[in-house]
C-alpha cells in the first residue's frame, strides 16, 4: 500500500512537470514558434520519467548518470529545430526552451518544486521582455534587393556604399553592348522604401533596375 502511495506521489511531480512544461509551450506556441504546447509538454514529462524511473525503479544506482543523458538527448533533439535562413539562425532560443524544460521536468521529480515553478516563471517573463521590441532587445532584419547595373570602372564599389555592404549575395556578369552589367542580390539590414529606390535610381544613371525580392 505504502508503494502505491508513493507512486500517487511521484505521479503528481509528473503531472507538475506537465503543467509547466504545457505554460512554457503556450507562450512559444502564442509567437507561432517551431515548437509549441505539444513538443514542450511532452519533453517535460519525458524527463520527469525518465528521472522517476532511474530514482525508484534501480534502487542504489547512480541517478546522476540518467540525468546527465537526459541533457545529450534533449540536446540532441532540440539541434534538429535549429536552420539558417537569410543570414539569420532560426529556432535557437526554441531549442534552448526545450532543453530548459527538460531541466525543469527533472526539478520536479527532485521535488525542488520551487526552483521549477520559479524557472519557469523567469522563462516566462524573460520571453515576454526579449520579444517586447525594446532597445538591445529587438531582432536585427535583413531585406533582399536585386539590382541591375552597368559596371565601366568604379559602380560596383558605389553600389555597396550606396546600401551599406561589403560584398553581393549573388551575382551575375554579363557583357552587352560592349558594356559589362551586373545582376547582383544584396542584403541589407535597412528598409529601403519604393520612392527611396526611385531616387537613388535617379541619382545615378548606370543604375538599371533595383527591385525588393524580400522572401515571405
Amino acid at each position: 500500500m505504502e508503494s502505491i502511495l508513493t507512486e500517487f506521489q511521484v505521479l503528481l511531480d509528473v503531472i507538475l512537470a506537465a503543467a509547466l512544461g504545457f505554460l512554457i509551450g503556450l507562450e512559444r506556441k502564442f509567437r507561432s514558434k517551431e515548437a509549441g504546447i505539444k513538443t514542450h509538454t511532452v519533453v517535460a514529462i519525458g524527463a520527469a520519467v525518465m528521472m522517476v524511473v532511474s530514482m525508484y525503479a534501480f534502487k542504489g544506482a547512480d541517478t546522476s548518470r540518467v540525468a546527465a543523458q537526459i541533457v545529450s538527448g534533449v540536446g540532441f533533439l532540440g539541434a534538429g529545430i535549429i536552420i539558417y535562413k537569410k543570414h539569420e539562425l532560426h529556432g535557437l532560443t526554441t531549442a534552448a526552451g526545450i532543453w530548459a524544460t527538460a531541466g525543469i521536468g527533472m526539478a520536479c521529480v527532485g521535488r525542488l518544486y520551487v526552483i521549477a515553478i520559479g524557472t519557469t516563471l523567469v522563462m516566462i517573463l524573460l520571453q515576454c521582455l526579449f520579444h517586447s521590441g525594446v532597445g538591445i532587445f529587438r531582432s536585427r532584419k535583413y531585406y533582399s534587393i536585386m539590382i541591375t547595373f552597368i559596371h565601366n570602372d568604379t559602380e560596383r564599389e558605389i553600389v555597396k556604399d550606396l546600401f551599406e555592404i561589403t560584398r553581393f549575395n549573388r551575382l551575375v556578369i554579363e557583357r552587352t553592348d560592349g558594356n559589362m552589367r551586373y545582376h547582383a542580390v544584396l542584403n541589407t539590414n535597412i528598409e529601403y522604401s519604393s520612392a527611396h529606390l526611385a531616387k537613388i535610381m535617379a541619382e545615378n544613371p548606370f543604375i538599371l533596375s533595383i527591385e525588393r525580392v524580400d522572401e515571405n
